[in-house]
């Protein structure tokens, strides 16, 4: 079963832990959120870090993502968390991780996330699954349920040749599992841009994404959006207090970088709506400095 075309289902991924994937996670949904689109978090990393982050208790859980992918036939919608307006989250549990043990045997592994996604995606403009580091049954099934992913990475060289790999993984699950699956984009994590090998980096990026404009790779049309997410002592911060940035410190340089980032997705997603004509999701309300929404939730 496969979402509408009005909402937009991207995986964040990174084989590589510690890169800010999950901060991305977390503080751009909440910035997709605050431009006024409905947003759900599905956290898909049994370490439930995403879920942390945003206040909620993966001990006081009576349901989370795992209970949906060992249940297709379970309504996902009771388990959805809302946090703060228009952001609402799928948590985990540590549980998770026996899910592809638990899922070897089943002959549709592959596509649970797809059938969970299928239920959920009518209520939402767009959906973030935040993945495990690592290619497991749990990022293959985010894969199969989205239409693109997005790679958080630092600008260091090794992880450059990180995603040289990771981009090679998303063209073999587009040619076995979901030839729908694009790369949107790399969004740049504690960033600092003084540095000549950063920029070096950088160049490097935007100079293969150049290359590949107009081709038939799933890469064709990604970019390294701007601006970069600066170091920001905040963003360490907030998840201590289960809050996301613009909760936390709505004045603070990670909050402004990650919602120019929001926005400039939306941007992408709007010049990829006119070049196939399909539907997206209006943004309603931009906010640049307002105070946050208090966090709420209700099961």
């Amino acid at each position: 079963m496969l979402p509408p075309e009005g909402c937009r289902v991207v995986a964040l991924m990174n084989q590589k832990g510690g890169v800010g994937k999950t901060t991305t996670a977390v503080n751009l949904g909440a910035a997709l959120a605050r431009t006024g689109l409905r947003t759900l978090l599905i956290d898909l990393d049994p370490q439930a870090h995403a879920t942390l982050h945003l206040g909620v208790d993966p001990r006081t859980l009576d349901g989370s993502v795992y209970d949906a992918l060992l249940d297709t036939t379970l309504d996902p919608a009771p388990l959805v968390h809302r946090v703060a307006e228009h952001l609402f989250l799928l948590p985990s549990v540590t549980d998770l991780a026996a899910a592809e043990t638990e899922l070897a045997t089943v002959p549709d592994r592959q596509r649970r996330m797809s059938a969970t996604i299928g239920r959920l995606a009518p209520a939402y403009d767009a959906i973030l699954i935040d993945c495990p580091p690592s290619l497991g049954l749990l990022t293959i099934n985010a894969l199969a349920a989205a239409h693109e992913v997005l790679v958080p990475m630092q600008a260091h060289f090794l992880a450059l040749q990180g995603v040289s790999k990771l981009l090679e993984t998303v063209k073999a699950i587009g040619a076995s599992v979901n030839p729908r699956l694009r790369v949107l984009g790399v969004v740049l994590c504690m960033h600092d841009a003084n540095t000549t090998h950063t920029q070096e980096v950088v160049a490097d990026l935007d100079a293969f994404f150049e290359q590949h404009r107009g081709t038939a790779s799933p890469w064709a049309d990604a970019r390294v959006f701007r601006p970069p997410v600066r170091r920001n002592i905040k963003l360490a911060e907030c998840p201590s207090f289960g809050q996301t940035v613009f909760e936390y410190a709505p004045g603070a340089a990670g909050a402004a970088d990650y919602l120019a980032v929001a926005q400039a997705i939306v941007r992408a997603w709007r010049e990829s709506a006119e070049r196939t004509g399909s539907p997206q999701p209006e943004v309603r309300v931009v906010a640049t400095h307002a105070a946050p929404t208090a966090t709420e939730r209700a099961d």
